[in-house]
């Protein structure tokens, strides 16, 4: 089976270097199909593994490839690590993965750069797969940056736009911030447990007693970095701006790739944080102000994909508020389910732009659900599924999610509900003023609206199925019934502290409480988002007329500008400072002195290149003169 293993990685690997050099020369159709041919390929095989352990016949592989790095009692090894965990992500990268290549080719169809955009799409999912896939890391770390390098060349695609590129710069370098923190903790890592290998440190951890402060810095240095790239609080404003770049790669950042990697690494280290307490205590309040701060900007934005963006934002704060609770599984969950409804909606949103002729704005949409109505019913389906409305996915995952916080602290509890309430609210707010009401745009928009062809709306059904039905494998122990999630999930978790959980600590009675209240706070919110904008047809204010504190939020709290103010304006003057001292004062003064200086002597030498043979007698006779002097006399 190592074959199949190298097949997944490779496979998209193979789709860039075909569409990086020939391209240009194939048709579009024939490209596209060489793009999602070679995810559907690794999704087939991820598929094989899934089925074999799923069935008890497919045991971990842990392998290492070859030798790396290897000097001293260091020996680092490029290995790959197959396990119940990593099938999970490969099973949600390949196969949502696929499903937005296929929406790409009719999407993108039109566009120049058409083979280099389907490049770029394969080797971002090559580099996620490797992220989870590497056994050490080192290796994890590779795809780590390769992902980050991706989103770079994906947001910025459209690079003749200014706004776009500076949006690909903000996630490059904020990432990087992160990744500071992800490099020092290696390094620290090796120092003191001489490997960077997860299954030896789990080993090592086990079988020593390691500090505990030095575990604390471990694991909070590895958070620095899953802050960054899963977007967090305070590295977090490169995410909404993600969505300058074609709406399916907004799809392919927000919910099957990038931002998943740092939740990955969290789950996949779970044995440091377990021995980590404060630091999972910090994951979880930054995961839950995060959450509600991302909701309540939400509430306000009226770009369609900026909307889903600080949903994207809150819905892993959520998620992080799980691990920071040590309920791993009940993560996993949700960052499965989440997966399925916001690809959907991203890419019911990218239908409705496409539609709209480039339009964003919902200000200026509405009575799309007449014109529309496959995008309609399922961004419907998967905006129910994210507010956690029964039986829809995001109910099993979130709720199960509330259940453990509940436990574990009542405070961020609050908090978290807080922000699913909102989040109810502002899809629903997204849903009427797209769908509902009368037509808002031009009279020429609303001649040419039209529903999206099929090779958009196929994998919008799909990703709604998957989003209606999806919660079904984790329907609640505590309920008598079988979580299957977690039960696959038990061998990854296995030999740590028990995992926390709602099946685990909360009572059934309490557990039913917990998700009737929650239920009931987000159709309470979907009802009143139904007065607010369909019975009382309220619009949201006019750009500039925003006033008080919704100018406040709908400016997103000027984060943006404060970290202008703080960073951005001191670093460039200090640039500044430095073009004109050290490098024009300074060193250009050296070159262009020097440059100077041979023109000047180089223009006193040629005097002595006059044509004159007399001349040049002389100098021979004085020169040899010379030499006898030297030789005979001085020396």
């Amino acid at each position: 089976m190592l074959l199949e293993l190298y097949l997944i990685i490779l496979l998209p690997l193979a789709g860039f270097l075909i569409n990086s050099f020939v391209g240009k020369s194939l048709s579009k159709n024939i490209s596209g199909i060489i793009g999602s041919a070679s995810i559907l390929a690794s999704f087939i095989l991820s598929c094989v593994f899934f089925l074999g352990f799923i069935n008890g016949n497919q045991q971990k592989i842990d392998i290492n490839v070859f030798d790396w790095i290897s000097f001293g009692y260091f020996n680092i090894s490029f290995g790959l690590l197959l396990d119940q965990l990593s099938i999970i992500w490969l099973m949600v990268i390949t196969g949502v993965g696929f499903l937005i290549h296929v929406y790409s080719v009719s999407y993108m169809h039109d566009d120049d750069n058409f083979s280099i955009f389907f490049s770029y799409l394969n080797l971002f999912i090559f580099f996620m797969l490797l992220l989870v896939l590497g056994n050490s890391l080192l290796v994890t770390f590779i795809g780590w940056e390769g992902v980050g390098l991706c989103s770079y060349l994906l947001i910025g695609f459209w690079y003749k736009n200014q706004d776009y590129n500076n949006a690909a710069k903000k996630a490059f370098i904020m990432n990087r911030i992160g990744d500071l923190g992800f490099l020092v903790a290696m390094f620290v890592l090796l120092y003191h447990f001489k490997t960077l290998n997860f299954g030896a440190l789990q080993t090592a951890i086990a079988t020593s007693t390691p500090n505990h402060g030095l575990m604390v810095w471990i694991t909070v240095l590895l958070f620095i970095g899953a802050m960054g790239k899963s977007a967090q609080i305070p590295l977090y404003t490169w995410l909404p701006d993600a969505m300058a770049g074609p709406t399916p790669v907004s799809a392919l950042i927000h919910a099957a790739t990038m931002v998943t990697g740092g939740i990955y690494i969290i789950v996949r280290t779970h044995f440091m944080y377990e021995l980590a307490p404060e630091t999972l205590q910090f994951v979880a309040w930054v995961g839950a102000i995060t959450a509600l701060f991302a909701a309540t900007i939400g509430v306000f934005q009226n770009d369609i994909k900026k909307v889903l963006a600080y949903s994207t934002v809150s819905q892993l704060g959520i998620i992080f508020t799980a691990l920071g609770v040590a309920a791993f599984s009940s993560g996993v969950f949700h960052v499965v389910t989440h997966a399925f409804f916001k690809a959907c909606l991203f890419l019911g949103a990218g239908s409705v732009i496409h539609a709209l002729g480039g339009e964003q704005d919902i200000r200026k949409m509405g009575g799309l659900r007449k014109y529309m109505p496959l995008t309609f019913y399922t961004f419907l389906i998967s905006s129910l599924a994210i507010s956690g409305i029964f039986p829809f996915s995001g109910f099993f995952s979130k709720d199960e999610i509330l259940g453990a916080v509940y436990e574990h602290n009542k405070v961020l509890w609050a908090v978290a509900s807080l922000a699913s309430l909102l989040t109810a609210f502002y899809m629903f707010r997204l849903v009427f003023l797209t769908f509902t009401g009368e037509f808002r745009g031009t009279d020429e928009q609303k001649h040419h609206l039209h529903e999206s062809p099929a090779l958009i709306t196929f994998p919008l059904i799909v990703l709604a199925l998957l989003a209606a039905a999806g919660g079904f494998m984790g329907l609640p122990e505590g309920l008598g019934f079988h979580h299957g999630l977690k039960a696959f999930l038990a061998p990854v978790f296995a030999g740590g502290k028990p995992e926390a959980g709602p099946v685990d600590t909360v009572a059934s009675s309490t557990e039913i409480a917990l998700m009737a209240f929650a239920f009931v706070v987000a159709v309470v919110a979907i009802v009143f988002a139904y007065w607010k904008y369909v019975t009382g047809k309220s619009q949201p204010a006019k750009e500039g007329e925003e006033r008080g504190l919704v100018a406040v939020i709908y400016h997103k709290y000027y984060i943006d500008e404060i970290y202008n103010m703080l960073f951005v304006k001191p670093v460039m003057m200090l640039s500044e400072l430095f073009y004109e001292v050290v490098d024009r004062t300074f060193v250009d003064g050296m070159v262009n002195r020097s440059g100077k200086f041979s023109l000047v002597l180089g223009n006193q030498i040629r005097r002595l290149q006059s044509g004159y043979i007399g001349f040049y007698l002389l100098a021979m006779v004085l020169s040899m003169a010379a030499i006898f002097l030297y030789a005979f006399i001085i020396k």
